[in-house]
C-alpha cells in the first residue's frame, strides 16, 4: 500500500509541477521533493522521468475521465444539446492561472514529440482518447439534425481539442484565460453554425 501512495503521489506531482514549468525544466529531485518521497522510492517505481512521463498521461487519462464521465453535460436529450453543453463545461473549467487548467497531455507534447516516441504516444493517446468520448454524440446529432458534410464526427471531435489546446497555449503566452474563454466561446459558435442553430443567446 505505502509503494502504491508513493507512485500515486509522485503522478500528481509530475501533473501539477509540468503543468506550471513545463516538462524539460522539471526534475526528478524536484519531483521526488513535491511529492514528499525519497529518490529511492522515486526508482523503484519508475526507471526515469520519461517513464513516469508516460505513466502520468495515462494517469491523466484516468483522472480527467472520470471528472468528464460525472460532468452534468451527458445530462440533455438533444445530441447537439450534449456537445454543445461539453464545450460550456470546458469553458468553466478555465479558471484561475494556466497551470491551473491546462492540459498535462498538451503541456508535454509539445515539449518531447520530437525526441521521445513513448512520450508522444502516450500523449496521443490521451488527447485523442478524449476526443473519441464525443463522437458518439456529434455522430447522433448529425443524424438528429440531418447535418452532412465533407467532415466526420470524428473530426469535429478532434478539432474541439485543437481549439482547447490551443487556446491554452493563448492563455499561457497572456497569462490570462480570458483569451481561452474567448476561444470556447468561438469553438460554440462554430458548432451551432455547422449545425444550423440559433446564436441567439445571450448567456454565452
Amino acid at each position: 500500500m505505502l509503494k502504491l501512495d508513493a507512485r500515486i503521489k509522485l503522478l500528481n506531482a509530475a501533473i501539477e509541477v509540468v503543468r506550471k514549468q513545463g516538462y524539460a525544466a522539471t526534475s526528478v529531485d524536484e519531483l521526488c521533493k513535491k511529492a514528499g518521497v525519497t529518490k529511492g522510492a522515486f526508482f523503484h517505481h519508475f526507471e526515469s522521468k520519461n517513464a513516469l512521463a508516460i505513466a502520468a498521461a495515462n494517469h491523466w487519462s484516468e483522472t480527467t475521465g472520470a471528472l468528464f464521465a460525472g460532468a452534468p453535460y451527458h445530462a440533455p436529450a438533444d445530441p447537439l444539446d450534449r456537445v454543445l453543453a461539453y464545450i460550456d463545461f470546458r469553458r468553466e473549467l478555465l479558471r484561475g492561472t494556466p497551470a491551473e487548467f491546462t492540459c498535462f497531455a498538451g503541456t508535454t507534447v509539445q515539449e518531447a514529440f520530437a525526441t521521445n516516441d513513448d512520450i508522444r504516444a502516450a500523449c496521443k493517446a490521451s488527447i485523442f482518447g478524449h476526443a473519441e468520448t464525443l463522437v458518439a454524440d456529434i455522430s447522433q446529432a448529425m443524424r438528429h439534425h440531418k447535418v452532412k458534410g465533407d467532415w466526420t464526427a470524428l473530426s469535429l471531435a478532434l478539432h474541439t481539442q485543437a481549439v482547447l489546446q490551443g487556446a491554452f497555449v493563448l492563455a499561457k503566452a497572456t497569462g490570462d484565460a480570458a483569451v481561452a474563454v474567448e476561444s470556447a466561446n468561438h469553438l460554440r459558435r462554430y458548432v451551432e453554425l455547422l449545425f444550423n442553430r440559433s446564436t441567439k443567446d445571450k448567456s454565452k
